[in-house]
């Protein structure tokens, strides 16, 4: 039997690298590496990458992310939040699965929440509500 390797695009990673700075918002449709600063509010549908020597400052809004570097304000993630053992939060979580190596710090609350949840702060129709026609 042979396996068909998924060819993976490099280009469908945005990526804002080490010494960059970016103030305002940013909205993904794929996934977002972040090695550099943000200010402001980051969303993506995909995975979010916030590198070891990475800042965010400001609300992430996505998929899954991975955090080994630093944010400062509230986090929504609606599958699985992944806190390495160099992530430091200052802030809120709202989060569906979470996991957390030791040596990571959060100092915050810490919400369990559902994808209707996650769904209900960006403003979309439960999937329960009644079709408008």
């Amino acid at each position: 039997m042979t396996k068909i390797a998924e060819s993976v695009d490099v280009n469908s990673v945005s990526r804002i690298s080490d010494g960059t700075l970016i103030k305002g918002e940013i909205s993904s449709h794929s996934d977002i590496r972040v090695d550099g600063q943000v200010e402001g509010r980051l969303f993506s549908e995909g995975r979010v990458v916030v590198g070891e020597n990475a800042s965010v400052k400001g609300t992430i809004l996505c998929g899954d992310l991975d955090l080994w570097g630093n944010v400062e304000g509230e986090i929504f993630v609606r599958n699985v939040l992944s806190l390495k053992g160099t992530a430091s939060v200052l802030g809120d979580l709202h989060v569906r699965k979470l996991q957390v190596e030791m040596g990571a710090s959060v100092n915050g609350t810490c919400k369990m929440i559902s994808e209707e949840d996650f769904d209900a702060t960006l403003g979309l129709p439960s999937s329960d509500a009644p079709e408008v026609v």
